[in-house]
C-alpha cells in the first residue's frame, strides 16, 4: 500500500471499519502511519485518537477488540477500507454500530421478502396465499416445499432454463415459509453453515 497521510496537514486518513462478514459499516476513525502500522502488527485495529491525542486501540478499555481481517486502500490512496470481525459492540454507546444499527447479516431481497412472510404470518386475518397456508399448518407448508423441490428436480433436467429459474424461485419461497413456520430465518441457516466451515 502507498497511503498519502501527507494530504492532510494532521497526517490522519479515514479509516472506515466494517464487519467482514455483514459487510455493515460499524464505524469511522482516523489514523496516521503509526496506528496503520500498529493495526497491521497486533491484528487489532489502532486509531490515532485526536480527543486524547494519542494512538487508541479500540477495546482497550471495554475489551470490544476489533480483530483485523483485511485492508484496503481507495483509489486516491487517501482512506482506507478496513474490514473486521467485531468482539462485542462497535460503538462506545454500547451499540453494535456508530448509526445504532443492528450489525445483522442481510441478503438483499431475500430479507425484505423473509420480513413480508412474517408480517403475514402474524397477521391471520389477511387473506394472502402466505397466511392461507401458515392457516392450513405445518403439514400443508411442509408439502407445498417438497412438490417445489420435484418441481425443481424435473426442471433441472430439462434444457428450458426459465422453467427451472421459475421453479427454484417456488421452492426458495416456501422454504421461506417453513423456516418462519419453524420460527428460524436465513440468518440461522447461514450460522449453521459457517460453522461448518470451520
Amino acid at each position: 500500500m502507498k497511503i498519502d497521510f501527507n494530504k492532510n496537514a494532521d497526517g490522519l486518513i479515514p479509516a472506515i471499519i466494517q464487519d467482514a462478514t455483514t459487510k455493515i459499516v460499524l464505524m469511522l476513525g482516523y489514523m496516521n502511519a503509526e496506528a496503520l502500522a500498529s493495526t497491521q502488527t497486533s491484528g487489532k485495529v489502532t486509531f490515532f485518537s485526536r480527543t486524547k491525542n494519542r494512538l487508541w486501540t479500540k477495546g482497550e478499555e471495554s475489551g470490544n477488540f476489533l480483530e483485523l481481517v483485511s485492508i484496503k486502500e481507495d483509489c486516491d490512496q487517501d482512506t482506507l477500507l478496513i474490514q473486521v470481525n467485531p468482539q462485542g459492540p462497535t460503538c462506545h454507546k454500547g451499540t453494535d454500530t456508530c448509526w445504532e444499527e443492528s450489525n445483522t447479516s442481510s441478503f438483499g431481497f431475500l430479507s425484505t421478502l423473509g420480513n413480508t412472510i412474517k408480517e403475514r404470518k402474524e397477521n391471520n386475518e389477511d387473506d394472502s396465499y402466505v397466511a392461507s397456508l401458515f392457516r392450513l399448518g405445518i403439514n400443508k407448508i411442509a408439502q407445498k416445499v417438497g412438490e417445489e423441490a420435484v418441481e425443481t428436480i424435473i426442471e433441472a433436467k430439462d434444457s428450458d432454463d426459465e422453467l427451472f429459474l421459475s421453479e427454484s424461485a417456488d421452492l426458495l419461497f416456501h422454504y421461506l415459509i417453513l423456516l418462519e413456520a419453524k420460527g428460524f430465518s436465513l440468518k440461522d441457516i447461514e450460522q449453521r453453515l459457517a460453522s461448518r466451515s470451520k
